[in-house]
């Protein structure tokens, strides 16, 4: 049974989807005005995760992930330039897709950006104002807080209890402190539409209800994004879209959101010299090594950042790779016997093992384990071929790496590598490289054979040498 963690109720439930065989999932995207950050990756990386075991049970996936495209930040940070909105949004958004792309993050089924949903966007903001749950003032349209009973169920907050806050502008046009702007009356040098309203441009919150009412419809399965999206994004979201379809149960069936990231145990934070972006960190470490790094913690506990913590997955994840080049070496071979016997049920263990991690809400920290336990395995049984003239078992041991393959390709690893072909160029270089060392080592140029081996060593690169000769592999 596969179970969520529902923000809403705050407990874990049974999923239930809206249609049989089928799942639909909005998730809050990037603001694309500067490059994406690591607290940008780990909602993204989550949620490739859970589409893939979506996938693995056999449901359809319809993934929906926006791109708020028009935004205060955006517009200063054109202005500073002296270029357009488009030029930022554009610039940041190709940024983004390059980053996730090196987090192996699978692209969502639509991208819809704001300045694409206007027209949706004003309609419901006038449902809002026809049906007395929002008011327009001069040029601006706000909505009212107090007209909607269930306003801070998502929170726990209550509306009596709230008080303006820093980042909430007095207003004394407001009939509430707490309400919110569906529409902003123009200014100069922003961009503007035309509207009922006057030109202006749409609110931050409103977006994400008209999008996610346009690509999923009035109700969907579960709506995603990070814990500092609770509060007010996600229950004015709830506000406005329940509001406008007049359904108390109608917009997400589930709210799943993740922790915070934190650098070296304190919040991450521009002002306090601690903000790193996806591309500054893939300068230095490979991104599989960020993906898997996010992913050895559950998705809705607090992740603390730091080089250790990343030199450590990096070590972890080395574990893996090396068990994943001997299945490939081992798959090769061709061999009938029963040696791969006890191999293949204890992969089966394994994957049912890692399969009932993940239906626990998603834990892949839990479900990585199952992979270690399966490689430990693994690593024995290729042993005892290689070097112990043990008789290769092939069919039994394709259906372990079948349930090799099975856990890799939801967690996303040893993808990127089989995809990033360089016609053999690489193996070909480190054949030659090998071959030069075997020579020095048959003529006793033993000084000439370990420098090889060291300096290979420092770059990243092992030399193995097997009674069946010398190979290669990443550290």
């Amino acid at each position: 049974m596969l179970q969520v963690y529902n923000t809403m109720t705050r407990r874990k439930e049974e999923f239930k989807p809206l249609k049989k065989g089928e799942v639909s999932i909005y998730c809050c995207g990037v603001t694309p005005y500067n490059h994406p950050h690591i607290g940008n990756a780990r909602p993204f990386v989550t949620w490739d995760v859970i589409r893939r075991f979506f996938a693995r049970k056999g449901y359809k996936v319809r993934y929906i992930q926006n791109f708020t495209d028009v935004d205060d930040k955006i517009i200063k940070a054109a202005n500073a330039e002296h270029v357009t909105w488009k030029d930022i949004s554009d610039r940041y958004i190709k940024s983004y897709f390059e980053s996730m792309d090196a987090l192996n993050v699978r692209h969502a089924d639509v991208y819809p950006r704001v300045s694409e949903t206007i027209p949706e966007i004003i309609e419901m903001v006038q449902t809002l104002v026809d049906k007395g749950y929002a008011y327009p003032v001069d040029g601006d349209v706000y909505y009212s807080v107090e007209k909607f009973a269930g306003y801070g169920k998502l929170s726990g907050r209550k509306l009596e209890d709230m008080q303006a806050g820093a980042r909430i502008e007095v207003d004394e046009r407001k009939h509430h402190p707490m309400d919110f702007a569906l529409w902003k009356a123009a200014k100069p040098g922003e961009p503007a539409w035309d509207s009922p309203w006057g030109k202006g441009r749409p609110g931050w919150h409103i977006e994400c209800s008209a999008m996610s009412l346009k690509y999923l419809g009035e109700k969907f399965d579960i709506h995603g994004g990070g814990s500092d999206l609770i509060f007010p994004h996600h229950e004015n979201e709830i506000a406005q879209s329940q509001a406008c379809i007049g359904d108390d149960h109608s917009f997400a069936q589930y709210w799943m959101h993740n922790g915070f990231i934190t650098i070296h145990e304190e919040k991450m934070s521009k002002s306090k010299g601690n903000f790193f972006t996806v591309k500054e960190i893939l300068d230095k470490y490979a991104g599989e090594v960020v993906r898997f790094f996010i992913l050895q913690t559950h998705y809705r506990s607090p992740l603390d950042f730091s080089d250790e913590r990343l030199e450590e997955a990096k070590t972890s994840l080395g574990r893996l790779q090396n068990t994943q080049a001997y299945i490939q070496e081992l798959a090769a071979r061709d061999g009938e016997s029963d040696t791969a016997a006890e191999l293949a049920a204890k992969a089966e263990q394994f994957l049912a093992d890692f399969d009932m991690a993940m239906e626990d809400d998603f834990n892949t920290a839990l479900a990585i384990s199952q992979l270690f336990a399966l490689s430990k395995e693994v690593n024995i049984y290729y042993q005892q071929v290689v070097n112990g003239g043990v008789a290769f078992d092939k069919a039994n041991f394709l259906k372990a790496r079948a349930a090799w393959d099975a856990m890799a390709g939801v967690i996303g690893l040893f993808e990127q590598e089989a995809g990033q072909a360089d016609d053999g160029l690489t193996d070909s270089l480190m054949q030659l490289i090998i071959d030069i060392r075997q020579d020095a080592r048959k003529n006793k140029n033993w000084a000439v054979a370990d420098k090889i081996r060291d300096e290979l060593k420092e770059l990243g690169i092992v030399i193995e040498d097997t009674p069946q000769g010398a190979r290669w592999k990443k550290a």
